[in-house]
């Protein structure tokens, strides 16, 4: 699906299974994405400034530090105020995507995703201007 044109883009997937962190680490991988994977929302927290990733995958259900509270932290740092946070979940209720929009998730996807459902939700933010980063 994406082509050797493309940009590359650098993604945090941060999620407390690991077949969920595999399975996205080898679609975005094979879209041409470097990966950074966390097991839960104090990894991602103790590996975003030395990653500085473009666009990051966290799951809700995590144990010690949720997603919301995860997103919300990352999001009241001006470094990543505009980077781009997908929600993942076994939900898809309107509560939980609202809840996600409250802490400046941008969009939101239910597991199990699809490689191509992974790749056009990287898709989707690759026209914010990746230049100040």
């Amino acid at each position: 699906m994406t082509t050797g044109g493309n940009p590359t883009f650098k993604v945090l997937v941060v999620d407390d299974s690991n077949t969920i962190r595999r399975s996205a680490e080898i679609f975005l991988k094979q879209g041409g994405h470097e990966v950074l994977l966390a097991d839960d929302g104090f990894d991602a927290l103790s590996k975003i400034n030395d990653f500085n990733p473009q666009l990051i995958f966290c799951d809700i259900l995590m144990p010690k530090l949720d997603g919301y509270q995860t997103c919300a932290i990352i999001k009241r740092n001006a470094k990543y105020s505009d980077t781009p946070v997908v929600m993942l979940s076994s939900k898809d209720g309107v509560f939980d995507k609202a809840r996600g929009r409250m802490v400046g998730c941008q969009e939101y996807l239910t597991k199990p995703f699809t490689k191509d459902q992974l790749l056009q939700a990287v898709q989707q933010f690759g026209i914010v201007d990746q230049g100040a980063k």
